[in-house]
């Protein structure tokens, strides 16, 4: 006759079973949270993040730079697979950035498309910094259509107020249009989570956008604008440039490109601005 067994025998199954599960449930909690943590550096990003990864594979890739890149050897640039590069030219309605003119030159000099951008404050009247960034941007023919940086004076000791949301775009609106008038090209817009909302959302406005979005794709954090460039990483590298540099891309195909760089609009948005002159080979 088998004696039974004893009642701490008989529970160790469902013991051991209970211990199994609860050291899955560690298990899977703590890749998760490995998940969460910055990736390994990889080719062209010291620091990425898998929320961005669709962007990497986009086959038109970009810089935006400024002074802190130093000086940039663009055929190195141009020849590591950067096909356009932004240049920021003016803040306010005083300052233009020291190394401005010299990288606009040499960026032109290695065939590679160039944007200036002018960076929005809001302690100075729109019409003033309008008239600065005309004094100091050249009005080429051959420049990808000029930049309004929108974003508040977070980090600015001298400028801490905030307009209202109305306040805040009849100044964007007067910017917009002055270089518009300048240039004779719709001006692209680049903005952050933040300013999109307190701001430009809803406002249904015919310009290309570049978004800022370094943790997702910007769908996720923009509500209904689409984005034409997606400024993706500010931890990138890239040859030609010293320490790391915001990356962007642009949201289409190799075609779509050429259609940008012949019209200066979006290519999804020609049938709506093409007819009212507002792209180069319309006009």
């Amino acid at each position: 006759m088998v004696a039974a067994a004893s009642p701490a025998l008989a529970q160790r199954p469902t013991l051991l079973r209970s211990l199994g599960f609860l050291l899955l449930a560690l298990l899977v909690m703590g890749l998760a949270s490995c998940a969460r943590l910055p990736m390994e550096p990889i080719k062209g990003d010291n620091r990425p993040h898998p929320g961005v990864n669709r962007a990497r594979a986009l086959p038109i890739q970009g810089v935006d730079i400024s002074r802190y890149q130093g000086k940039v050897d663009f055929e190195r640039l141009r020849a590591g697979g950067a096909h356009f590069v932004f240049i920021k030219a003016t803040e306010g309605a005083d300052y233009v950035d020291p190394n401005f003119a010299a990288n606009w030159r040499a960026a032109r000099a290695a065939g590679l498309p160039r944007a200036a951008y002018h960076f929005m404050y809001w302690c100075s009247f729109a019409s003033e910094q309008a008239k600065w960034f005309m004094q100091n941007v050249p009005n080429d023919p051959d420049a990808l259509p000029p930049i309004l940086d929108v974003e508040w004076n977070n980090h600015s000791q001298n400028c801490t107020k905030r307009l209202s949301r109305d306040e805040a775009f009849a100044k964007v609106e007067l910017m917009l249009e002055a270089m518009e008038r300048y240039t004779g090209k719709l001006p692209i817009i680049y903005t952050d989570m933040t300013f999109h909302r307190d701001v430009l959302a809803g406002r249904n406005l015919p310009n290309t956008y570049w978004l800022r979005s370094v943790a997702a794709e910007p769908y996720r954090r923009y509500d209904k604008d689409d984005f034409t460039f997606w400024q993706w990483t500010q931890t990138g590298t890239m040859p030609g440039v010293r320490g790391e540099v915001d990356r962007n891309a642009f949201y289409g195909s190799p075609d779509d490109w050429t259609v940008f760089l012949l019209t200066g609009c979006d290519p999804r948005a020609l049938p709506i601005l093409g007819p009212g002159g507002r792209c180069n080979s319309m006009k």
